[in-house]
This record gives C-alpha cells, structure tokens and sequence, in this order.
C-alpha cells in the first residue's frame, strides 16, 4: 500500500471511529433521533468520498505500466500521470463545499500512453468506464429523476441542500438532451414481453396536448401587435400501447357507470404493459414510433385490434393509415360531453330534463343508434333561430356525430368486450405532459421539451433503470470501442445471495 493510500485509509479510520463515539458517546444520551439522523448525514457523505478517492488511488497506483497495444500491434509506450476530475455524488466536507473551495470534484490520476503519430490512450479510462464528462452517472441519473417531475432549478437545488453537491441547470439540460438520444435505440432493441402476460385485445391510443414555446428568437424584434402573444402552442402528441382482457358489458350497464350510478358488476381487466410517448415531433412521426412498438406485441395470443382516439378528424385520418388492420373506435366519453353540451343547450344548467335527455342519447348510441340522435337534434334544430347560440352548439354536436358514424358501433364494441374509452391516453396527457410542461410560468424550445418529454416516458413506462444501464452501456461501447462488461458483484449483495 503507497504512502497516499495508506493516509486516505487513515482518514477513514479515524472518521468512522469519529461517528461511532457520535452515536455511543455520553452526549448521544440527549439526543432526538431527527438530530442524530441529521448530524450523520453530512459525515457519512464525506466519509464515502475518502473511501472513494481511496479506490481511485488504489486502481491508479496498481495499475500497470507496461507498453500497450493499439491497432495492428502498434506500441504505446508509458509517457505520465494524467489527472481528471469527477463530480461524484459524495461531496468534499461540508465546510469546504460551504466556502466555495470545492463542490465535490475528486482527482483521478491514471497512466497515460503515447505513440508518435498515434496520439495517447489513458485505459484505465475503459476499466473504469468514465463518462465523457466529468460528471457521475449516479449524481447524473439523481438530478434527471428530480428534472422530469420538477423544474430544473428545483432539481439542482434539492441536489445541493441534500448531497451539497452543485450541479448546473445548463449542466442537467445537456445530460437530458444527450440522454434523450438513446430513448429510441432502447426500445428498439427490447424484447417482447411474457405472452403469458399479455391479454388478447391489443390497444393503440393517441391524443394531443398543447405546449408552450418560446418565441422564435429570429423572429422580428420590437412591440407586439395586438393578440401577438409572447409565446404559441405546438401540439405534443401522446400515444399508449398495451394489451388488455375482455370485459364484457351491456348499453345499461355502461350508462350505469357513466352515469354513476352503480359500479358494473365483475373484476374490470387492467391494461397490461402499458407504453406511453410524446413527441412534438408531428402526428405521423408520433404514430411510426407507436405502429412500431404495437407490431413488438404482436403474436398469435393477439386476437384483436384496437384503436381508441377522442374524435379529432386529422388524428383520426393518421391512426388509420398507420394501423390499417385496427378498428378504429370513437372515446365514448368525448361522446357523451358533446351530449352534455346539447343537453345545456335545449334545457339549460339546471332543468332536471337536461340529463334525463342526455342518458337517453347515450343508452341509444351505445346501442348503436346514433343516426337516431343526429335526427333528434336536427328536429331539435327548427325550434330554434338559425343564428342562436343554442342553435349553434346542437349543429356542432350533430355534426360531429355525424361524421364519426363510422367509430361509433358501440353494441357491437360492447358485444366484443373491447374498451370503448380513452382514459389511458388522457392520463397521459395529464402525467407525462400537462403536469410537468404546464409548470408555473414554463415556457420550451421544441429540443428542450421533446428531450424532457423522452426521459419522462422513460420514467413513466417503469424503465428507468433498465433504460440507464442500456445508456451505460452504450456510451461504453461508442467511447471505448467494446462492450461494457460488469462482472463485480457487491460483496453485501453476494452475501445476500448466497444466504437465499
């Protein structure tokens, strides 16, 4: 053991002896454990600094010095010691991260070789698998966990009243962007789930939910006109693929629920794999990426195929031509606000008729007889003057049963036990966009909110630790030129094992 890591190890020592007299001594007989638990914290942080710069040095002052080999046998020959910084998770003691002197940086130092003509090599490098930056991918993959559910100002502070460790919010924005690159490569290379896990009803959903831009930074400069808005909408399209049981139910008992009047009775299936992603990247681009993800679940256990949207025409031509062996099927719940919508408008908020009237019209398009409802609404229409607000509404709500018809053969949905409703896809909408790209005063560039939206389908799918060691993985291999192979098992986990 050399003279560094003999010091380290002492520094160790002595700290951790430091922090059982902390936790034995007489003045931990006063003690709350809020306070103990808050006095350990910082030591324990510091402590596993040291013991980390301690591996370092130990696989820098171990490593060998013998020439290396590059391509076609060419030598390297042992030339210094290179240093390189990296910001791990544990930072430098409290008092000095507090002074400024250190944000938790640690130094590694290892052989670097060189061949005239060749450049140098430092492998050390590829056995430990540093990132290309100096930042820790536990410090990283801590900070992106935080940034896809709160702001990036958030994320970096909680980071520094925790750890003490000062990540940038630039510094986690490119990790985000540079990250979100590796999302599709992930998923195209996974394997398909357990068919024994899988129901017999495949289902593809799709919606859109408006997000705030900035303003174009090349568009002209100066004051606004009127209804010139500091910033615009573009639309982020969300999209669900999952499997699904049958679930058989009548027209009555549909409304029944609808309606709230009673739960249907029998256990309601689950969505089985759920898949979600957003993109604002255009509709088509959105439903490539689903049409791709929903042939992964194909087999012979899919017996049915089922596409579910809220009734917007342009989704509804793009759905059908990237999934032209699904029945395309109208949301009922869209349904049934637009009848809501009539029903104000014939009755008005609080006469009783209003929803007698409104589950009349559900129970009879449920049973497949809508064309019977535009009828209703177009006889409801000659009472009423042409350029009347009420008027206005049931033209709108006629129309736009009218022209889904087509999607709305509900006794026969319900007779195939399919679902007929879209609350996937609107829950969606809501996780993955809504709630984190309509923070307070959020405002995106289209790279920015499509990188954010990536890592948080990630995190929404379940697949973030698969997702990073898959990242890991790859990073390895385009830095390093050869797969990652991690064969170190945690001694604490090996015990583990060994005792099952």
């Amino acid at each position: 053991m050399t003279r560094n890591q003999s010091e380290l190890l002492a520094e160790v020592r002595a700290d951790f002896e430091a922090l059982l007299n902390l936790v034995t001594g007489a003045e931990a007989q006063a003690a709350t454990v809020n306070q103990m638990e808050r006095s350990l914290l910082r030591p324990l942080l510091a402590m596993g600094r040291k013991l980390l710069q301690l591996f370092l040095t130990h696989r820098a002052e171990t490593e060998s010095h013998a020439p290396q080999y590059g391509w076609q046998r060419q030598k390297f020959l042992y030339h210094s010691q290179k240093t390189v910084d990296y910001l791990s998770v544990c930072p430098c003691p409290w008092p000095a991260a507090r002074v400024g002197r250190c944000v938790g940086k640690l130094e590694v130092r290892r052989a670097y070789f060189y061949a005239p003509g060749a450049g140098g090599k430092t492998p050390l490098d590829r056995a430990l698998s540093l990132p290309a930056r100096c930042y820790s991918d536990l410090l990283m993959e801590c900070a992106e966990l935080l940034a896809v559910d709160s702001a990036y100002d958030k994320a970096t502070q909680v980071m520094a009243r925790l750890l003490g460790v000062e990540v940038s919010v630039l510094a986690l924005e490119t990790s985000v962007a540079e990250q979100s690159q590796v999302v599709q490569p992930f998923y195209a290379q996974r394997e398909a789930f357990p068919r024994q896990e899988e129901g017999p009803i495949l289902v593809v959903q799709a919606d859109g939910k408006g997000v705030r831009l900035v303003r174009d930074d090349t568009a002209p400069t100066g004051r606004r006109g009127k209804g010139d808005k500091k910033t615009h909408k573009k639309e982020a399209i969300a999209v669900a693929v999952y499997t699904i049981a049958p679930y058989r139910r009548t027209p009555q008992e549909v409304v029944a629920a609808l309606f709230q009047d009673e739960v249907p009775a029998g256990m309601r299936p689950v969505p089985q794999h759920k898949q979600v992603f957003a993109s604002l990247d255009g509709k088509a681009t959105a439903l490539r990426r689903l049409a791709r993800w929903a042939a992964q679940r194909e087999g012979r256990h899919i017996r049915q195929r089922v596409a579910l949207t809220d009734g917007a025409e342009a989704l509804q031509v793009q759905m059908r031509h990237a999934f032209p062996t699904f029945t395309l099927v109208l949301d009922i719940i869209h349904v049934v606000e637009h009848l809501w919508s009539a029903g104000t408008a014939l009755y008005g908020e609080t006469d009783p008729q209003r929803e007698a009237w409104v589950r009349t019209q559900t129970l009879d398009i449920l049973s497949s007889r809508g064309a019977h409802v535009v009828h209703r609404l177009e006889e409801s229409l000659k009472t009423l003057a042409m350029t009347s607000q009420a008027a206005k509404a049931l033209r709108r709500v006629a129309g736009y049963l009218q022209r889904n018809q087509p999607y709305m053969d509900y006794a026969h949905y319900l007779k195939w036990s399919w679902p007929i409703g879209t609350g996937v896809i609107e829950g969606a909408c809501r996780h993955l966009v809504k709630d984190r790209m309509e923070l307070s005063g959020m405002r995106w560039t289209i790279a920015g909110a499509e990188a954010l939206l990536a890592l948080r389908a990630v995190h929404e799918n379940g697949d973030w630790d698969t997702f990073h060691q898959f990242r890991r993985e790859q990073r390895h291999k385009r830095l390093y030129g050869k797969p990652l192979i991690e064969t170190w098992i945690n001694p604490v986990e090996r015990l583990e094992i060994n005792q099952i």
